[in-house]
């Protein structure tokens, strides 16, 4: 079930149900993780809207300003669903069904790190291959016949909004992957290179506040939240 919002779909049922529902489907599904910079791309750029609002895509309420924007213009979003949850949920149902996964991102010294963090949190996971983010989109044969190769049913691809959104439409008709999901940041916080927020943060809706605390580069793109969120309400009084 999903609610509209600035013509996006916007998922909005439990975390719980979401991956029930990605675990039993037969199709390809692209999760995407539903910030304000994040859909604000996808309102600029046709691809990517045309991706996000695609019948197998699911974009979750990744974000306070999308939770904010879908109770000002009373959409009904049950709450939050963080990325890094999901994707840590569905490592968790993948490792007791002896399913795959590729990782793809950030730097080789941290997606290797979080690798082997994975390893460690869930021993019998099958990681069929990883590699790092720093390559051509539009000249990556090698990898992606790597990727091929690996026959991965989960691909998480950790290159930051919108690339990782831009390789995923690229290449999900040709990769045999049933799930792909861009991950953001979140290969960092699984090698420990970056940390959460603390619970209280978090449940108070300000896990945006910590993170640029911590990486203070990320001010500069604050300024989309109040954007979405303004947009948003003058559209649902059209």
């Amino acid at each position: 079930m999903a609610s509209d919002l600035l013509g996006y779909k916007i998922y909005s049922k439990s975390m719980d149900h979401l991956i029930h529902e990605v675990m039993v489907s037969e199709n390809k599904t692209h999760i995407i993780s539903g910030n304000p910079e994040v859909l604000t791309s996808g309102l600029k750029e046709e691809e990517l809207f045309n991706n996000f609002t695609d019948k197998n895509s699911i974009i979750i309420p990744d974000g306070i300003g999308i939770v904010i924007s879908a109770r000002l213009t009373k959409v009904p979003v049950e709450g939050k669903i963080p990325g890094i949850e999901v994707l840590d949920k569905i490592l968790r149902e993948f490792e007791t069904k002896n399913k795959s996964v590729y990782l793809l991102g950030a730097t080789e010294d941290t997606v290797t790190k979080a690798v082997a963090k994975l390893k460690k949190k869930y021993p019998t996971l099958i990681v069929a291959g990883y590699h790092n983010g720093f390559f051509d989109l539009n000249n990556c044969n090698d990898i992606i016949e790597n990727i091929k190769a690996s026959n991965a049913e989960a691909i998480f691809v950790a290159m930051g909004a919108p690339r990782q959104e831009r390789f995923i439409i690229k290449y999900m008709d040709i990769l045999p992957c049933k799930i792909f999901m861009g991950v953001g940041g979140s290969f960092d916080i699984i090698a420990g290179n970056l940390k959460r927020a603390p619970k209280w943060m978090i449940s108070l809706g300000l896990e945006w506040l910590y993170r640029v605390s911590k990486e203070p580069f990320r001010i500069k793109r604050l300024g989309v939240i109040p954007k979405f969120i303004i947009k948003a309400v003058i559209s649902n009084r059209k």
